[in-house]
């Protein structure tokens, strides 16, 4: 019980830093791009996601924040949505469509194949990644997670890859914990 607890806990405050590290990155991305535009130009942020509007729950979050920060869809800012409705094969046709409407900034909601799509209809518009699929190092979307270089930056869901420093993290949070256990299912590495 006290395993599932600080497991519980762990993974509440981890999901924070995630959606935290999230809203920071694209209220960043914005707010560079904010600086670089004429005073009273309207943000253009194009929403690329494989699901479709009814089920789509990702944006609420990052909506919220930025009208909090003052950005408000509508009076200065555009959100260009793009669904596929879950239709496979899109995802280069719906990001192009982006590029021709010149956004500032592409959210993509998506795995790789999403953000690849992305990345192939442009270099110079900035790519922010919400944390879906896996390693964008290894797919090559990015240099490092450090430093990933080009338009691309955002989150990543990385999950065995990233144990040593979550343990790490509840050693600091926790600092007198002896003993951890790890469930692990085998059959769904995820």
């Amino acid at each position: 019980t006290t395993v599932r607890v600080i497991h519980n806990g762990m993974m509440y405050a981890l999901r924070k830093v995630r959606v935290s590290i999230l809203f920071v990155v694209v209220l960043l991305a914005v707010g560079v791009i904010a600086e670089a535009q004429q005073p009273k130009k309207v943000l253009r942020i194009g929403y690329l996601s494989p699901t479709n509007p009814a089920t789509d729950t990702r944006f609420e979050g990052i909506r919220l924040a930025l009208r909090e920060l003052g950005y408000i869809e509508g009076q200065n800012i555009a959100i260009e949505y793009r669904y596929a409705e879950g239709k496979r094969g899109r995802e280069s046709e719906l990001a192009a469509e982006l590029v021709r409407l010149k956004v500032d900034l592409i959210l993509v909601a998506g795995g790789g194949d999403w953000v690849q799509a992305a990345k192939n209809a442009t270099k110079t518009i900035p790519i922010v990644i919400t944390g879906t699929g896996g390693d964008p190092v290894a797919a090559g979307l990015v240099e490092s997670l450090a430093r990933p270089g080009g338009n691309i930056t955002g989150v990543t869901n990385l999950s065995t890859e990233l144990g040593g420093k979550r343990l790490e993290l509840l050693k600091e949070v926790v600092p007198k914990v002896a003993r951890v256990a790890v469930i692990y299912n085998p059959t769904n590495p995820a």
